[in-house]
């Protein structure tokens, strides 16, 4: 699913509602180099009750008295607004996916977009009916581990498993979880499918609360490609998770931080953005390799910077070479100082003048 650093340029829903804006956020998601633009898919009142209230991110950030499910409602796409903007990302080369809230959604964006993948959000990562239905659906999905605990993203796999491997006369059951879960066949379907995020769900995100190392605990533990969805402000965490080995990064972006909506504080303005995957892009150069030896930058400066063995005085043909008679100095185009211990007790083959690099390990 995924090869280098994976950009996700998380629109979300910071297009408040306005397809116009959609379509401006994917222009600048292109513009900065993002690989993919995310959105959200979902039918309100199939995913909140009039009960849900809104958390304090979202209060702090639209009207307080407001519950969470009118908020939510203005923030709809309709299907005839995504075919446009899959349209406009194509226009834009870059692809659309989604995160989907409820089974009618996330049926639209694997058969009617046919996505390249759907994320689940760290709210459904306890959620095994959608889970399980995601899973049968066939698609790769990229889950989200915010506020979860490792049991339950094995549970969370075990689910997911399961309804990929869609084991014939066996009902799903928590049992049925755990054997696909451990079987050969679910380990590599998960391996092929499902990547993880680490995730702090909280908007903006505290620092210390961002727990990067938790990055290396999935992957030890699950053995499953592993990214970071990002709510920290700035760009500097993102990056430094790159340089951790995160393989996927999401991040908020949005025109402008200061509008009216849930998650536009938590964001990353246009040229903000573009900062930020440009310095992944610093960062996968320099990791490099991993193997330890000479780069292309550095060879023309070997010479320059190292040593070769050099007559310390005027030496006679003849002589026996003694350590005071020899010492290393720049450029390095002689013999290696490594050298120098195999000369001692040798005779000179030549007469050698102060500072002439020896030419060779002399036979006697």
């Amino acid at each position: 699913m995924f090869e280098r650093t994976s950009i996700i340029a998380e629109a979300g829903v910071n297009h408040n509602g306005s397809l116009e804006l959609a379509k401006r956020l994917i222009d600048v998601a292109a513009e900065a180099g993002a690989d993919f633009v995310k959105f959200q898919t979902f039918k309100s009142s199939d995913v909140l009750t009039s009960r849900a209230q809104k958390a304090d991110y979202q209060k702090a950030r639209t009207d307080a008295h407001q519950n969470q499910l009118d908020m939510v409602r203005k923030l709809e796409l309709s299907p005839d607004d995504h075919f446009e903007l899959v349209e406009h990302c194509k226009s834009r080369s870059i692809a659309l996916v989604s995160t989907p809230f409820d089974i009618v959604s996330a049926n639209f964006l694997v058969d009617d977009l046919k996505v390249d993948f759907v994320k689940v959000s760290s709210g459904d990562l306890t959620n095994a009916p959608f889970l399980l239905h995601l899973a049968g659906l066939g698609a790769p999905i990229l889950l989200s581990t915010g506020m979860g605990l490792l049991g339950e993203i094995e549970d969370a796999l075990g689910v997911l498993a399961f309804g990929y491997l869609k084991p014939a006369g066996v009902r799903p059951e928590r049992s049925a979880f755990c054997a696909a879960y451990r079987s050969a066949q679910g380990q590599f379907v998960l391996a092929e499918k499902v990547s993880l995020l680490h995730c702090t769900t909280e908007y903006p995100a505290p620092i210390d609360c961002t727990n990067l190392r938790a990055m290396d605990t999935l992957k030890q533990a699950f053995g499953l490609r592993t990214g970071f969805s990002d709510h920290t402000p700035g760009i500097h965490v993102p990056i430094a998770a790159v340089a951790r080995g995160a393989s996927i990064i999401e991040k908020h972006l949005t025109l402008d931080r200061e509008m009216s909506g849930p998650d536009h504080r938590a964001s990353l303005e246009p040229a903000q953005f573009a900062d930020m995957v440009s310095s992944i892009r610093d960062v996968e150069q320099a990791l490099g390799s991993g193997r330890k030896m000479p780069t292309r930058a550095e060879i023309s400066n070997m010479t320059v910077a190292r040593r070769s063995i050099v007559a310390a005085r005027k030496i006679e043909p003849g002589e026996v070479f003694s350590a005071d008679m020899l010492t290393t100095k720049r450029p390095g185009d002689g013999l290696a100082p490594m050298e120098l211990f195999a000369l001692i007790g040798r005779p000179a083959r030549r007469a050698y003048a102060a500072d002439e690099a020896i030419d060779g390990v002399e036979r006697g």
